[in-house]
C-alpha cells in the first residue's frame, strides 16, 4: 500500500477538491466541498481524504462522522445524498482496487469500527465502470443495503415526452392544461417550503431534508445548479419540484410537494411534463426521483406514481467494512 498517499483534506484543498469532481467521472455536486460546507461546523466531524499515486492526485473522498456516534464509523458523506471514491475515468482495475486497501488501512490506523460508503447510482458516471464497486467486495465489503432509485431516461425529443406517460398521466397532463395551470421557474422558496413541511409532516411525520435558511444558502451558493420549478393555479402556489443538477448527465429531482387543495388540478402530473421537456433542452440524459424505498421497504404507491411517467429503478448501493 505504499504506492498510495492519504492526505486529510483541509480548507487549502477546496479548489483543488472542486476542480477534481467537476473533471471526474463519478462526482457530483454532491462531493464537491463548496457544496458539504454548507453545513454547521458543530454537526459533523470532517474526515475526507484525498489519495495520491507518485505524487499525482488519484482520488478524494467526502467523508465525516457524527460526535457521539457510538459506532466511530467513517461514513461518506452522512450529510449528502451519496458520496464514495470519486475518480477519473481512466481508473484501473488494480488502482482501484489499491485505493480500497489505502482506505482499509486508515482505517485501522486511525481506530475507526467500520467504514460505510454509499456511491452514487450508475446514472451519475459519465462513462459506466464497476472497478470500484468489485474492488469493495473483493476486499472484504458487503452490501448494507440496496435501496431503489426511480430514473427517467429522457428520450430524443420534446414530441416523445408525452409518448412516455402511461394513459392516466397523459389525461392528468391535458386536464391541467385545459384548466389553465401554468409553470414557471421562479424563486418563491418560502412558499414551496409551507406546501413540502406541511405534507411531510402529515404523511410521514418528518421534516424536509435541509431547513429553509439552509436551502436558500445552498441555492445562493449553486444558482446554476439548483432551480425550482413551480405550477400556479390562478396565481396561486399549489406544487413545485426543487431539481439539484448532480453533474451535465444527471439531475435529481430533490424535493416535489403539491397542495392537496388542488388535487383536481394534477399539477404534478403537469408540472413534470414541463420539467422533463426543460431537461431535455438543457441536454441531461438522466432525471432521478429519488428513493421510492426506506431501508429496502418499498413505498408501493410512490413508485407506481414514478412509473406513470416511464420511470425504471437503479440501485443506490451502500457499502460496509468492519474493523477489527
Amino acid at each position: 500500500m505504499s504506492s498510495i498517499e492519504i492526505v486529510p483534506y483541509t480548507a487549502a484543498d477546496k479548489q483543488l477538491w472542486d476542480e477534481f469532481v467537476s473533471q471526474s467521472n463519478n462526482g457530483t455536486l454532491f462531493h464537491k466541498q463548496s457544496f458539504l460546507a454548507y453545513h454547521p461546523e458543530d454537526r459533523f466531524i470532517e474526515s475526507s481524504l484525498l489519495f495520491y499515486k507518485s505524487g499525482r492526485l488519484l482520488a478524494v473522498l467526502p467523508a465525516a462522522r457524527r460526535p457521539g456516534d457510538g459506532e466511530n464509523l467513517l461514513v461518506s458523506h452522512p450529510g449528502a445524498s451519496f458520496g464514495g471514491f470519486v475518480v477519473k475515468g481512466d481508473l484501473s482495475l488494480k488502482n482501484a482496487s489499491l485505493l480500497v486497501e489505502a482506505l482499509i488501512s486508515h482505517g485501522r490506523e486511525n481506530q475507526f469500527s467500520g467504514i460505510d460508503i454509499t456511491s452514487p447510482p450508475c446514472i451519475y458516471l459519465q462513462m459506466p465502470s464497476q472497478y470500484l464497486d468489485f474492488a469493495l467486495y473483493l476486499a472484504g465489503f458487503h452490501y448494507r443495503k440496496r435501496e431503489v432509485s426511480s430514473i427517467i431516461q429522457l428520450p430524443a425529443s420534446k414530441t416523445e415526452v408525452l409518448a412516455m406517460f402511461k394513459p392516466e398521466a397523459r389525461t392528468a397532463v391535458r386536464r391541467a392544461e385545459k384548466l389553465g395551470v401554468t409553470v414557471r421557474m421562479d424563486d418563491n422558496y418560502e412558499a414551496f417550503y409551507q406546501i413540502l413541511e406541511k405534507n411531510l409532516k402529515l404523511r410521514h411525520d418528518v421534516i424536509p431534508t435541509h431547513s429553509l435558511p439552509e436551502l436558500q444558502e445552498l441555492v445562493r451558493r449553486f444558482p446554476d445548479e439548483i432551480v425550482l420549478f413551480s405550477a400556479y393555479v390562478e396565481n396561486e402556489l399549489a406544487a413545485g419540484i426543487v431539481l439539484f443538477h448532480a453533474n451535465a448527465k444527471t439531475t435529481l429531482a430533490f424535493y416535489i410537494s403539491h397542495s392537496t387543495k388542488y388535487q383536481k388540478y394534477r399539477v404534478v402530473n403537469y408540472l413534470f411534463y414541463h420539467v422533463f421537456c426543460w431537461c431535455l433542452k438543457k441536454g441531461f440524459r438522466f432525471l432521478d426521483f429519488g428513493l421510492f424505498t426506506v431501508n429496502m421497504e418499498p413505498n408501493w404507491g410512490l413508485g407506481r406514481f414514478k412509473e406513470s411517467f416511464g420511470a425504471q429503478g437503479v440501485f443506490r448501493e451502500s457499502f460496509r467494512f468492519i474493523l477489527k
